[in-house]
This record gives C-alpha cells, structure tokens and sequence, in this order.
C-alpha cells in the first residue's frame, strides 16, 4: 500500500521566496490601515527596503529607521510622514525600545516563559494604548520588521495591537545566510573597535549576536564563537552582569580557545569585586598556559585588592619571569611591599620601573619619598619629592 504523502511538507517552513512573495501579494490588495509583521534578520530587512518598492511601483513606500530606544511611537509617526505620501510604512529598529527594557534578558526569554512577565515594555504598553489612533490617523500599511523574538514581545506583551494584525510573514533564514553572517560579525569583533562604537550601535551589535547564537541552523562552533563576542560587546558596555553569563554559556560548550575564556570571566568577575572568584578563574588560565603574563598579573591585583599582598607579590613575581620591562607592574609589586611595611623592597621596585622609563615616573618617585619618610630618612625623601614635581613640572 503506497502511503499518501499530499500532505507530507504541510509543517515544513515556507521558502524565503515564497514567504517573500505572500508578503508582495498582502500588500499589494491591502489599502487603508493595516498591520504586518516580518520576521528577517537586519540583512534580510536591508534586502526587503531595496526590493519592495521596485515590485509595488503602484504604492509610495517609507521607511523609518529608529536607531534608539523610543517609548513613543505614534509622535516619531506622526512627523516622519508629515507632508509625505505614504502608502506603506517599512518601520526598523523597534529592538532598541525592547532592548532597553529587558537588557540582557533581551533575546533569551523562550516562549514558555513569557506568561511569567508581569510587566510590559513601555513601547508596548504605548502600542497597546494607542491603537485606535492608529487606525484612524493613519489610514497606510504598517510594516514592523523584526526579528523572531521581538514577534513573541507583540503576541505575548502587546495582544491589544497585534490582534489587529493583517498578516505576519516569515522569511526563513537559511544556513547559508546564517553562516555568512556570523563570519561577517566575527571579522569586525575587536575589544578596541566595541570601545569606538557609539552606545546604540554597540545595542545595534548585540541584537545582531543575540538573534544569531539563537537561529536554529546555527553550529555549536559559531554558537560558542559569537557567545565569546557578545561577551566582549557586552563587557565594552560596563555591562559586566550580562557579560558573565556569555563568558559561562561560552565555557559550558568546552571549546576550543578555552583558556581566553577562562581568562575574560576573570576578568569580568575582577570588574565586578568577585577577586576570590577571580582568582580561581586565573588559576584556570595558569593550568592552561603557565606563560600567560597578564593571568598572573591580574591574580595579583585580585590578591591585592583582598589586601593578600604576599599572594599578590608572589602572582606579579611570576608574570615578571615572563616579561620584566612592564613598568607598571614593578610600580604595583612596590605597592604591595609599601603596604606590607617592607620599604626596601619597595623602593627596589620602584627603581625597577624608574629605570624602564625614567621620564615617566613622578608618581614612583612620591611613593619612594613616602617609604623613605617612613623610615624617617627625611632627606632622601624630599630629593625625591623634589624629583617628582620637577618632572610634573
């Protein structure tokens, strides 16, 4: 008996195309106000402003693009197509405004959890309020393109305007797109760049990780790869709670460059006044990699810090092995003798660092003075004093 196989794709996603073109047919019939949701990534969006109104020629389309966060959106509306002709209303960059309230549970929330949220987004809850208003001050399509998870914002936290929706399309990402993707974002990560990068657009990098760690076609290689950026992004922005948790999923996958990743929630923890937990993250790194100099240098600020100065001492001793032309870890190593009451140590470190880079060291040459009057060598102090302002001065 042949099985009957009519049906057999009937819960298979649609073909981008296909989606593509279900999306072109709605909009081209549709007149007066209306509500369309489109799930694409931003590159599948950039590709849609392109190509809508080359296929809809018949209709004036606009696009507004919102690059921060907003908790109005009727005003933004109401000026952007004043004057204007406007048929159909592409509206990008929404992700902001619910970014902005969620942060780093942005993007992480999955379907089940969401009848747990007892509070609404303030652009949502605005949406919610205004959709009569909508509807009768502005008789045009809306076109909201979002991402997956900012569609389950609308089901789940704004019902009251999403009801009124006249379709949602889903433009599959295929694997392709995927994986050219998340190389294009491991190409631009650089710590030094995230430091360039205004406030929103580094909001504008994380929703771009976030959205592809969480597509379904996405290698657990990549997954781990763009977890470690979004760390990093994360960690660029103070964010250093959020970063954590990156840092941690990223470890859990047990991949390669695994000892860096130890390394960055050291780090991280050492930001947020953990220094115990920092140092056990440290010493993770040192397993790995004996020779890893900026492991044992920020052990010993984390000791220092706890005010263990031996341990510190020790820890700088250690990375001073591997590279002993770094003034300013002579300059700590002489802190941390200086506290323990060892002025002679100190003031050997000290001079370590004055030697390195004698044009920079005013601030060395006060510590010198200051164990010197310590001992109650008065003279020695204030020739040091004296050196100190000269070279400020």
């Amino acid at each position: 008996m042949n099985p009957n196989l009519s049906d057999w794709d009937d819960d298979l996603p649609p073909e981008p195309e296909e989606a593509y073109q279900d999306l072109l047919r709605a909009l081209r019939r549709k007149s007066g106000f209306g509500l369309f949701f489109v799930q694409c990534t931003p590159v599948e969006a950039d590709n849609l402003i392109v190509r809508l109104p080359q296929e809809i020629p018949q209709k004036k389309i606009a696009v507004l693009r919102l690059v921060e966060a907003i908790d109005n959106l009727y005003q933004p509306v109401a000026e952007f197509i004043k004057n204007k002709q406007v048929d159909i209303l592409l509206i990008k960059g929404l992700e902001y405004s619910l970014y902005k309230y969620e942060k780093r549970n942005f993007g992480e929330i999955t379907e089940g959890q969401f009848s747990n949220l007892t509070s609404v987004p303030h652009i949502l809850n605005h949406l919610n309020q205004q959709r009569e208003r909508f509807r009768d001050d502005f008789p045009i399509s809306f076109v909201f393109l979002l991402r997956s998870f900012s569609i389950n914002y609308f089901i789940h936290r704004a019902p009251d305007f999403f009801d009124w929706r006249s379709g949602v399309f889903e433009l599959p990402t295929t694997p392709e797109v995927v994986e050219q993707e998340s190389n294009r974002l491991l190409d631009e990560a650089s710590c030094h760049n995230y430091l360039k990068l205004s406030h929103d657009k580094k909001i504008e990098k994380v929703l771009e990780i976030q959205y592809l760690i969480s597509e379904k076609d996405q290698t657990e290689i990549y997954r781990g790869s763009l977890l470690f950026e979004l760390g990093n992004l994360l960690f660029a922005m103070n964010e250093y709670e959020a970063a954590l948790i990156s840092y941690e999923k990223v470890l859990k996958l047990k991949i390669s460059n695994y000892s860096t990743w130890w390394y960055k929630k050291a780090e991280t923890l050492r930001k947020l006044g953990r220094y115990e937990e920092a140092i056990t993250n440290y010493d993770e790194v040192i397993v790995v990699n004996p020779d890893d100099y900026w492991a044992w240098y920020h052990r010993g600020l984390s000791f220092s810090e706890l005010g263990r100065y031996e341990e510190a001492i020790n820890s700088y001793d250690q990375a001073i092995k591997i590279h002993n032309k770094d003034i300013e870890i002579w300059g700590i190593r002489g802190m941390a003798f200086y506290y323990l009451g060892i002025y002679e140590q100190a003031i050997a470190s000290y001079d370590k660092a004055i030697e390195i880079k004698p044009e920079c060291c005013a601030g060395l040459y006060y510590y010198k003075a200051c164990c010197f009057a310590k001992q109650d060598i008065i003279k020695l102090a204030i020739e040091n004093l004296q050196r100190a302002i000269a070279i400020s001065y």
